[in-house]
């Protein structure tokens, strides 16, 4: 039986409060637009009287759960790694409750980019914004999408059938815990994750390609991580999602997207343009548009100038992710992906409970994807990313192969 030392033993403790604490402080849930808002506002558009749609921003108060959040992050040890986490996470909530509270005011935006930042903000290279990488995407990815042979409205599946499919594909992964995929009207997003549940947004179609894309990105990291963290033995929070997390969460369900080609550039380029905010003029159908738009809008003003954040952190989620799987194999910790499957955690998080993994106070995944679990072939492939990433595309033209290697 391994001995919990004290201190360890104090912030578990303080780990427990913060569950109860941040429980209802749910992002996602409190700012979905009812179902109702999109049939309105299509059945106007196509009236040819488009209007805003009418959403009412809903009135919380997390007072009691934030003054519990400061006292758990005040009794914190911050020189302890264990206590930073705890800390860190308990004003993460703090400041997406206020943020909450805040709903379609000025304020709403301001706490919204605490936690997720703006388009504008730096992207950890000089001169490099969140815009810049999103319309990178958007300008490389247009003349192939033109070209591209996917169309979405030649195959359209039900619902119900894409369920039926993920059904089958994620019963062996969670083996031994019971997990859903349901189909629900009423739901505002195309799909939403839970650590025992996968949600498909009824009436509407899907292609194909999205298959592979929810199993990876939903199932797969944000249902696998949730879960996970829900299973650790003392830091349970790690099984909460807080909002300080996502850049890493959105950041490696994206990368898993990548890394098993299941990402297609339809799905890049729409989540380029999430950080650009157009929509309809850059070749994305009503439907697409619409839930798109609304991912902005939600919590702030249909009017403009109050807007929720969130999806700025997409792509350079992505990056990071990238670019710290690449080092972290370039270092030889060849169980850092693995580790980042645990629970939900940032880059950050990982590499200061690292030690706790290896003392046994941290419990590795349970469950993990093949190409995350399969160290030695994902040390291959970011391997020869890192010597690729060596070669100055702008140096090279296509036409230098004509007489060989350039």
């Amino acid at each position: 039986m391994r001995v919990v030392d004290k201190e360890l033993q104090r912030h578990a403790g303080l780990d427990r409060r913060l569950v109860e604490a941040a429980k209802p402080i749910k992002v996602l849930s409190h700012l979905a637009w009812p179902a109702r808002a999109y049939h309105e506002f299509v059945r106007a558009w196509k009236a040819g009287c488009p209007g805003l749609p009418a959403v009412e921003n809903p009135k919380l108060d997390f007072a009691e759960n934030a003054r519990e959040l400061r006292d758990i992050a005040d009794a914190c040890d911050a020189s302890h790694p264990v206590g930073r986490y705890v800390r860190d996470t308990a004003e993460s909530y703090v400041t997406a409750a206020r943020m909450l509270e805040s709903a379609g005011t000025p304020d709403f935006t301001r706490f919204s980019a605490e936690l997720y930042g703006r388009p504008g903000d730096g992207f950890g290279v000089a001169g490099l914004t969140n815009l810049d990488a999103a319309q990178h995407f958007i300008h490389a990815s247009q003349e192939l999408t033109a070209h591209s042979s996917r169309r979405d409205e030649d195959v359209r599946l039900t619902p119900e059938s894409v369920a039926e499919t993920l059904r089958r594909q994620v019963a062996p992964f969670f083996k031994g815990h019971p997990y859903e995929v349901t189909v629900e009207a009423d739901l505002a997003s195309r799909a939403a994750a839970g650590a025992r549940r996968l949600r498909l947004r009824g009436h509407t179609s899907f292609h194909p390609a999205d298959i592979g894309q929810l199993l990876q990105h939903e199932a797969f990291v944000h249902s696998a991580t949730m879960l996970n963290g829900r299973e650790q033995p003392h830091l349970k929070s790690l099984g909460l999602g807080a909002p300080r997390t996502t850049m890493t969460q959105e950041g490696l369900a994206t990368f898993a997207e990548l890394i098993t080609t299941t990402i297609d550039l339809s799905r890049l380029r729409r989540i380029a343009l999430r950080v650009e905010a157009i929509y309809l003029d850059a070749g994305q159908n009503l439907d697409d548009s619409y839930h798109s738009t609304m991912r902005v809008f939600r919590g702030g003003d249909t009017r403009g100038r109050v807007v929720f954040t969130r999806d700025v952190i997409y792509v350079q989620g992505l990056v990071f992710t990238h670019t710290f799987l690449r080092k972290a194999i370039e270092a030889g910790r060849v169980d850092y992906p693995s580790f980042l499957f645990a629970g939900r955690m940032t880059w950050g998080d990982l590499l200061a409970l690292a030690p706790f993994f290896h003392s046994g106070f941290l419990a590795g995944p349970l469950h993990q994807p093949e190409w995350a679990a399969n160290r030695l072939c994902l040390a291959a492939n970011l391997t020869w990313s890192v010597f690729a990433n060596r070669i100055h595309l702008g140096d090279i033209r296509l036409d230098d192969f004509l007489h060989g290697p350039p």
